[in-house]
């Protein structure tokens, strides 16, 4: 007797994982959709794009209602992890919207530095602390604020002080960060000018007495720097608008008279930080 209970028992199991189809009309149309779900369900998991009625219609029986066999599929999806969606006209699989954040992740962009901001960082690095004026004596060229403004933001460049000089320009050094990535133990272990030489990097043709400055990123002030003020950020946005007036007011002026004042004027640099304006004999 415990036996026969037993069979029946595993028999019920096996009915209930392989059903019968059901029987009459209704129950044939029911089966008929619930397959053309399952090939649209396979063919929207395979596709690497989203898919449009006629491409699922194409795999799918003749006959068949494509819109309603969509329509249901996606009501199947409605609660789940992934949702069926329509999007251009076509259809495709998606992370439900209410659990994106869960797959959200932030990277980092690493953007590649211009020649001008490689250029800065470079006297910054062996010229510290260095002003922006001492920049652009020995490059050259003026110094755009955004070449100055990248070098900030990756963390490689930092506000030191002010030079104890008439207008009290800011000072510039590396920081930690700047060690950290081009895997430096200390600001010393930046090549010489002998390792420059080997490294190919000069041609020989030297100007008689050039050398390259021992750096020193010491995070103490110089004897030549003040601690930076409170209002250094106001004074630099304050001076952006300011400079900004100027140039507009400078080319309203009329060329001609000499204007008394033009001496304690700021003076706009002729050339600019756009690499084609080098010098041909500056490009060495």
């Amino acid at each position: 007797m415990a036996d026969t209970d037993k069979d029946e028992s595993h028999v019920a199991d096996v009915a209930i994982l392989f059903p019968q189809k059901p029987a009459g009309e209704d129950g044939a149309e029911q089966h008929a959709l619930n397959e053309a779900k399952r090939i649209a369900e396979a063919l929207l998991f395979a596709a690497p794009d989203p898919l449009d009625e006629s491409e699922i219609a194409r795999r799918l029986p003749d006959g068949t209602d494509v819109p309603a066999v969509l329509e249901a599929l996606k009501s199947d999806y409605a609660t789940r992890g992934i949702n069926l969606v329509r999007v251009a006209k076509k259809w495709i699989f998606r992370t439900a919207a209410d659990l994106g954040w869960l797959l959200s992740r932030e990277t980092s962009e690493q953007k590649k530095l211009s020649r001008a901001a490689l250029e800065t960082l470079a006297i910054v690095a062996y010229h510290q602390p260095v002003t922006r004026a001492e920049i652009e004596d020995i490059r050259g060229v003026a110094i755009s604020k955004g070449t100055m403004d990248v070098l900030i933001e990756t963390s490689w460049v930092r506000l030191r002080g002010r030079r104890k000089a008439p207008g009290r320009p800011v000072t510039y050094g590396t920081t930690e960060s700047f060690l950290l990535h081009f895997g430096l133990e200390n600001i010393s272990d930046l090549p010489g000018l002998e390792e420059l030489k080997g490294a190919g990097l000069f041609d020989g043709r030297l100007p008689q007495g050039f050398g390259v400055p021992s750096p020193n990123d010491d995070p103490d002030l110089t004897d030549s720097e003040d601690p930076l003020d409170d209002d250094l950020f106001t004074e630099i946005e304050e001076e952006a608008e300011s400079t900004g007036g100027i140039v507009a007011e400078a080319a309203s002026e009329p060329t001609s008279g000499a204007d008394p004042e033009a001496k304690d004027s700021p003076q706009i640099p002729a050339a600019t930080d756009d690499e084609d304006s080098r010098k041909p004999d500056e490009d060495r």
